[in-house]
């Protein structure tokens, strides 16, 4: 036997504790971070078309449009505003009966439609009966968008542009 192997143990080998301390930062970092792509805020782009009002006959009056949702997160339709009528309400049909609502989903890369039959817009005591060539103006409320103001025509009572 050598003399190193019979009386002295080798002195155990050290790696580099720079190395060790980069790869456990390194796993703390994606761990904490995570491994995904980078946060993209979700974003609603809404447009607002094919806006109309049939002429109100009595006191209240009803209104129709589409809001599309060109951009990444969804909405809501929260409330409508209007001159004409302190008392706006938001109104979905099912089973053909009409009821107030709260709100109205708008999801992303999607719209909702407010048309003849179906949801619409309620305008209820109304201070003046708007004509057949009138304009009437009502602000748009969401839950994450701005408010939007649109110009409701007044058409013909008879007025469905889904049969023309």
């Amino acid at each position: 036997m050598s003399a190193a192997s019979a009386g002295t143990a080798a002195a155990p080998r050290t790696r580099p504790r720079t190395a060790v301390a980069a790869v456990i930062s390194l796993a703390a970092a994606l761990t904490l971070g995570g491994c995904s792509t980078p946060y993209v805020e979700e974003k609603p782009e809404l447009k607002v078309s094919g806006a109309f009002m049939p002429q109100p006959v009595g006191d209240m009056a009803a209104g129709f449009l589409t809001i599309g949702n060109s951009g990444t997160g969804p909405d809501k339709l929260t409330s409508v505003t209007s001159p004409l009528s302190d008392d706006v309400q938001i109104h979905e049909v099912k089973d053909q009966k009409m009821k107030r609502v709260a709100s109205f989903e708008i999801p992303a890369n999607g719209e909702l439609r407010l048309e003849r039959g179906g949801n619409h817009l309620m305008f209820m005591d109304i201070k003046r009966e708007p004509k057949q060539g009138d304009k009437v103006a009502v602000e748009l409320h969401f839950e994450r968008s701005g408010p939007i103001t649109v110009d409701l025509p007044v058409e013909a009572a008879s007025h469905n542009p889904a049969h023309h």
